[in-house]
């Protein structure tokens, strides 16, 4: 099997597990709480990244990145990651909303990159992108036509994953400047292990019982599968390549919503995610001239 049509089938294995991780961890919180959850789901992808990096002969060395690194455990995994499950936790907030808004992250890391690294130009594709875009996101958040005309613009959960989606693109432009040239599998097991140690103390200082269930281990494990596939497939294919497939993913967390947890889309949301395709699609332009 060629190298391109490995990275294909390893993106669109990612976007099924970005898919599946919202949906059990609804499922989790039957029996347990967020921070039990997102405490679970870290230590369990650590040890399936240490087992990446000894089938890949990678090493765990990150000299002077480790500032670099840090950021990113403390942001990403302990931060971003913890305040997206909480928007899970909210009652009737659907699964489809989360994964939506959560692909907001390329207009973030352009704005961000835009303002923070002054490099960052912006063309009119991405601004047409990001135009289009933001309507997705309104379209998506105020759900219908009514909400819309009484500028109904989302809710709790919907700001939830939006401020969580602001702290992912941080911390992807903070890795592409400073973690460029590590495997897979060592930016994963420090991103998790440092997570999983601020969590697990906070767990320790709380001193209440830890409530664990099965779905937990399913969250840790779709996510390991996802991050580590999702590295496989940008090492194989261009940038624009991988967002276009990973555009799947709001599809597929979509039809797992509506069969697990029988969540359906209105036509409003069904236009943003179409919408939210072709903004995607504008920034990749810019991204297929720079690979």
């Amino acid at each position: 099997m060629n190298a391109k049509r490995v990275g294909v089938l390893a993106v669109l294995g990612a976007a099924v597990m970005w898919a599946l991780e919202p949906n059990f961890a609804k499922l989790a919180y039957a029996s347990a709480g967020v921070l039990e959850t997102s405490a679970v789901r870290t230590v369990t992808v650590v040890p399936i990244a240490l087992a990446w990096l000894v089938m890949t002969r990678s090493s765990l060395r990150l000299g002077p990145r480790w500032p670099a690194m840090v950021y990113v455990g403390l942001v990403a995994a302990a931060g971003a990651d913890v305040i997206y499950l909480w928007a899970l936790s909210l009652a009737d907030y659907p699964v489809v909303n989360a994964v939506l808004i959560g692909h907001l992250q390329p207009v973030f890391v352009v704005l961000l990159g835009r303002i923070l690294l002054k490099a960052e130009h912006l063309t009119r594709l991405d601004y047409l992108g990001i135009g289009i875009m933001v309507v997705s996101s309104l379209l998506v958040a105020t759900r219908t036509w009514e909400h819309l005309r009484r500028l109904q613009f989302g809710t709790a959960g919907d700001g939830l994953v939006l401020a969580a989606t602001l702290l992912w693109a941080s911390t992807t432009l903070v890795a592409r400047r400073y973690l460029r040239g590590l495997s897979a599998g060592t930016v994963t097991f420090w991103r998790f292990a440092i997570g999983a140690a601020v969590l697990w103390v906070v767990l320790a200082i709380r001193s209440q019982p830890v409530v664990l269930n099965g779905y937990q281990f399913m969250v840790g494990l779709v996510v390991a599968v996802g991050t580590l596939l999702y590295y496989v497939g940008l090492n194989r294919i261009k940038a624009a390549q991988v967002s276009a497939i990973e555009l799947s993913s709001p599809f597929f967390a979509a039809v797992l919503a509506f069969l697990v947890h029988g969540e359906g889309l209105t036509v409003m949301q069904s236009a943003g995610m179409v919408l939210l395709a072709g903004g995607i699609a504008c920034l990749a332009r810019r991204e297929t001239a720079l690979d």
